[in-house]
């Protein structure tokens, strides 16, 4: 597919990636609508906060979809929420914070599980996906195209879920770059995730949360 949008691109606060630009949001929730994003996969009912200095990502695509949610403790009821899949076909992360906060009810306390990586050498993911419900960054794409058809996209990964629906939004680029990333998942995977100098901590300090 030939690009209509060329050379590279930087705006403040730009939330084209994990998170849909203005007109990506317009279309992703019509999408929702119709019924037409990939399903994800089922998640904990808890979101976790991410930040990063550097986020480097080669073959960038983004899409929508729907993750199952749990809600109950008995893992019984779920709900469906929307979130931007933000892929990297391979991707280094410097100085990388995340932290999870569980509160138990038993105790009347919440515990902070804070994990760090990516101090001294950066951390290292092929084939990474991230269902993102928010984003603050600095960020700037290579080569961007926005407003390709999920089934047409030729960067990035392969597409999470195969059940996603011809004419589907998405977005890709060569590459991007983001800086002093603030952002809150609900789920990662990767094929490889390699985390050098990795440091986890538990307490009940709330300051222990990235952000």
């Amino acid at each position: 597919m030939e690009s209509q949008v060329r050379g590279g691109t930087r705006w403040k606060r730009f939330a084209v990636v994990m998170v849909p630009s203005v007109a990506a949001a317009a279309c992703v929730g019509v999408g929702l609508a119709q019924g037409a994003l990939a399903a994800s996969f089922s998640v904990s009912g808890q979101q976790f906060k991410v930040t990063a200095s550097h986020l480097h990502g080669d073959g960038f695509a983004q899409y929508g979809g729907l993750d199952n949610v749990y809600t109950s403790p008995e893992g019984k009821d779920k709900k469906r929420v929307p979130v931007a899949i933000s892929s990297f076909t391979d991707a280094t992360i410097k100085n990388m914070c995340q932290s999870v906060a569980t509160p138990i009810p038993l105790i009347g306390k919440t515990v902070y599980l804070r994990l760090e990586a990516g101090n001294s050498k950066p951390v290292e993911a092929h084939n990474l996906y991230i269902d993102v419900a928010q984003l603050d960054a600095d960020a700037e794409f290579k080569n961007i195209d926005i407003g390709v058809a999920v089934q047409d996209k030729t960067r990035g990964p392969e597409v999470k879920d195969k059940s996603v629906l011809p004419g589907g939004f998405a977005q890709q680029a060569e590459s991007a770059d983001l800086y002093g990333v603030k952002q809150t998942a609900w789920a990662t995977t990767a094929g490889t995730f390699k985390l050098s100098g990795l440091s986890m901590r538990l307490g009940m300090d709330k300051n222990m949360e990235c952000y």
